[in-house]
């Protein structure tokens, strides 16, 4: 059994965590552990406030106590804010904290990119402007190229969370543009997980989801691979070998 753990922010679009468990197969567990959110902001320093190590402390004893192999902080804008060296400490604390393999949202995009070949990204933030801003500065800080940036102005994670299949459709759609070889959507609060072969049949393209790359973060951490083709581009392994 490999265990994945992960921090995640108050209550909104966890519900995807189980649907992915159920579409990996039986040996992976995905164990969720909710850290106090604090104010329910999109804005810079309410979101450096819910990734503080005081908070996040708290929601590492339970993932120890889960015995999780690996944990991921499932927010990518409580990453993201910090930049790419105060997030990379950021992972660094949460590995000291719980004495095994971290990372976070936001570099689970990165390197979610880098595994399937593309450069070019476009982004659909729920976000207002200046967090997605940072959010794209970030992905340049990883060595991707932002081509085009949309924001939603959104300023809760509680809204996002009420979001269904048109508007997270919608806003992949406001996002993508020809010169983009994948479309992320970075808002761990967006139920994305049921959505995402329609995501990427409608863009004909790769789409990240900010929930389905923290558990592909949490499988690359415990260097385990699975092939879940609904789960998007990111989960498909080909050719598939025969046993």
């Amino acid at each position: 059994m490999t265990a994945l753990g992960f921090l995640y922010p108050g209550h909104s679009g966890e519900d995807d965590y189980p649907r992915i468990e159920q579409l990996l197969g039986s040996d992976i567990r995905l164990d969720v552990v909710h850290t106090d959110i604090g104010e329910d902001a999109h804005r810079v320093d309410a979101l450096r406030e819910m990734g503080s190590t005081e908070r996040l402390a708290e929601g590492m004893e339970g993932l120890r106590l889960a015995g999780a192999d690996t944990v991921v902080w499932a927010c990518t804008s409580g990453s993201f804010v910090y930049g790419w060296e105060g997030a990379q400490e950021q992972v660094r604390s949460l590995a000291r904290l719980g004495g095994m393999p971290a990372s976070s949202t936001s570099f689970a995009f990165v390197h979610a990119a880098r595994e399937l070949g593309v450069r070019r990204v476009a982004v659909g933030a729920t976000y207002p402007e200046d967090v997605a801003a940072l959010f794209a500065d970030f992905l340049r800080a990883g060595g991707l190229e932002v081509v085009a940036t949309r924001s939603s102005g959104v300023v809760t994670a509680a809204e996002v969370g009420t979001w269904g299949e048109e508007e997270v459709l919608t806003l992949a759609r406001s996002a993508d543009g020809p010169d983009a070889e994948a479309v992320l959507l970075p808002d761990t609060a967006l139920h994305t997980a049921a959505h995402l072969s329609l995501l990427e049949k409608s863009l004909s393209k790769p789409v990240l989801t900010a929930n389905q790359v923290s558990v592909w973060e949490g499988l690359r951490l415990a260097d385990r691979r699975v092939n879940a083709p609904t789960l998007g581009a990111l989960f498909t392994r080909e050719p598939l070998v025969q046993a």
